[in-house]
C-alpha cells in the first residue's frame, strides 16, 4: 500500500474529500517523524509503538578490499507491533 493508496482509503472511510485526507495524514507523518527526531516515544494503542534506539559503534570489515571501517554510533527509528496487530496479521 502506497501513500496514495493510505490517502484514498482514509477518503473513503472516514467521507472527507482526498485533499483532507491527504492533509490528514500528511500531518500524522510529521508529527511522529518530529516526536522521533527529538527523541520521544510514540504509543498507539492497538497499533504499536515508534521508539528512538542508539546503536552502539562498531568495527565492520568492506567485503570487497576486506579493510576495517570504523561505524560510527548512532540513533535509529524502531516500531514495536502491539499484541492485537500482531494477532490480526497472523490471521
Amino acid at each position: 500500500m502506497t501513500k496514495a493508496d493510505l490517502v484514498e482509503q482514509v477518503a473513503d472511510d472516514t467521507g472527507l474529500t482526498k485533499k483532507d485526507a491527504a492533509a490528514s495524514v500528511d500531518a500524522l507523518i510529521e508529527c511522529i517523524s518530529q516526536a522521533l527526531s527529538e527523541g520521544q516515544n510514540i504509543e498507539i494503542r492497538g497499533f504499536g509503538s515508534f521508539k528512538v534506539k542508539s546503536r552502539k559503534g562498531r568495527m565492520a570489515r568492506n567485503p570487497r578490499t576486506g579493510a576495517s571501517v570504523a561505524v560510527p554510533a548512532r540513533d535509529v527509528p524502531v516500531f514495536k507491533p502491539s499484541k492485537d496487530l500482531k494477532a490480526r496479521v497472523a490471521g
